[in-house]
């Protein structure tokens, strides 16, 4: 078996039947690949939609919503391929998405991950790539440096706005939506860290994959189609806060020893602050906001 897909869907039938139909009309030209969805509890009949129209694809549905990586985890464990690519629901493959990711993949064994082009569904690219969140980077974008200097590699590092998103590069975290991995590097450093359940377990994976050695590449000849949040729109103000929170956490997991605590603090608290920026930006209530420890 070359790849596994693995999709965990919350409460996004269409999305998610337009998807496996997607990869039923565009599959591995050899034919080894098996698609798993994880179903997070949903209630709008996406399971029942699953097994009745794709009896084809491997089925784990859960009786409650277990978070993101929790859900990616049961679906990596029982994989078979020699690659998985996590995949969103609200996603459609092309043609040659599939080919394009394993041929990329098996051209480059020190890749522990590869990301796709997303695009939008009028064809234009979506920033998907990003460096890791470095109190540099961090600051620069709580300053909104990147914004006033989108062209400027350094300043606008974090979100990679500089880049024409045409080349074949290394990089620190593509977009999870459509992440491919070798599951020989995943033995090496683990599966998802599940105190990430829904935000940066993408980015906490590909930074253990870094740190352990392994390359991970954008691949842009790797294209498909990404409607952006189809799950989390739907719960947009707690979204936000889970954001910030995992963003915190995963300062605090990888960064907070190797500074002085006053600047650990200080990233900390403008991580909270940016948070509270992004719900005064979307219109939302800051009545409730979770209670973050920011101690260095």
């Amino acid at each position: 078996m070359i790849l596994s897909v693995c999709i965990v869907n919350w409460n996004t039938k269409e999305f998610l039947r337009e998807c496996l139909h997607s990869l039923a009309l565009h599959p591995l030209s050899s034919g080894e690949m098996e698609i798993i969805v994880v179903d997070n509890a949903s209630a709008d009949g996406s399971r029942e939609m699953v097994e009745a129209e794709f009896p084809e694809v491997k089925l784990i549905a859960n009786d409650f919503n277990l978070g993101y990586a929790a859900a990616n985890n049961q679906a990596l464990r029982v994989a078979r391929g020699k690659y998985a690519l996590l995949l969103n629901p609200d996603t459609v493959v092309r043609a040659d998405t599939l080919e394009a990711l394993t041929k990329c993949a098996e051209a480059h064994p020190e890749a522990g991950a590869i990301g796709c082009k997303l695009l939008n569904p009028d064809g234009s690219h979506q920033l998907s790539c990003r460096s890791f969140p470095t109190p540099a980077t961090l600051l620069f974008d709580a300053l909104k440096l990147g914004k006033l200097f989108p062209r400027s590699p350094s300043l606008a590092r974090y979100r990679m706005s500089y880049w024409n998103y045409d080349t074949f590069r290394e990089v620190d975290q593509p977009a999870g939506s459509a992440l491919l991995l070798r599951l020989k590097a995943l033995d090496r450093v683990g599966l998802m860290d599940e105190q990430f359940d829904i935000f940066f377990n993408d980015v906490d994976l590909c930074y253990r994959l870094k740190q352990a050695g392994w390359k991970i590449y954008f691949c842009p000849q790797a294209r498909l189609i990404h409607y952006l949040g189809a799950s989390t729109s739907q719960v947009k103000r707690k979204m936000i806060l889970k954001s910030g929170e995992a963003m915190a956490q995963f300062y605090r997991k990888h960064y907070r020893s190797q500074l002085p605590w006053p600047v650990s603090w200080l990233m900390l608290v403008s991580i909270k602050l940016g948070t509270w920026a992004r719900l005064i930006w979307h219109g939302l209530s800051t009545s409730s906001m979770p209670d973050w420890k920011s101690e260095g």
